[in-house]
């Protein structure tokens, strides 16, 4: 089956919209599983959605971190995807990920829940270079 016949409505355009964006993004649903990441997420992570697929929430953690400021892994409930998608508000966070290639880099992440009339569907994630700056992300 493919992805538009298996989630909802909501996640099928969100992933339409993020497809269309240069700034890397992630696509989450109401269980923290990565149902999609466009093609900007890819380039910073190393590695495009079709090579890795559709991953559980410890998967796509134990690959692309994040970490906080001090490179210690954050806690799962504590990233902002899980924030937006239990709490049904944006949440924000400055954060480094990990590539496959091993470099990391330091973003800032707003989450934002997809609500409807039936609750969360899951969240979008947007990453943008940190103000920190310094870390080979490219234009966002």
């Amino acid at each position: 089956m493919s992805f538009v016949t298996q989630k909802p409505l909501e996640l099928i355009l969100a992933r339409n919209l993020m497809s269309a964006l240069s700034t890397p993004a992630f696509l989450v649903d109401e269980g923290g599983l990565l149902v999609f990441y466009n093609e900007a997420a890819g380039m910073l992570l190393g590695k495009r959605f079709e090579e890795l697929g559709t991953v559980g929430p410890q998967e796509w953690g134990s690959l692309f971190g994040p970490f906080d400021e001090s490179g210690e892994p954050i806690p799962y409930d504590d990233l902002p995807l899980v924030r937006a998608v239990r709490a049904g508000r944006p949440a924000h966070a400055e954060l480094t990920v990990r590539s496959t290639d091993g470099s990391r880099h330091d973003v800032e992440v707003s989450a934002f829940p997809i609500q409807t009339p039936h609750g969360s569907q899951g969240a979008i994630a947007v990453f943008w270079p940190s103000l920190a700056g310094g870390n080979g992300m490219g234009p966002g």
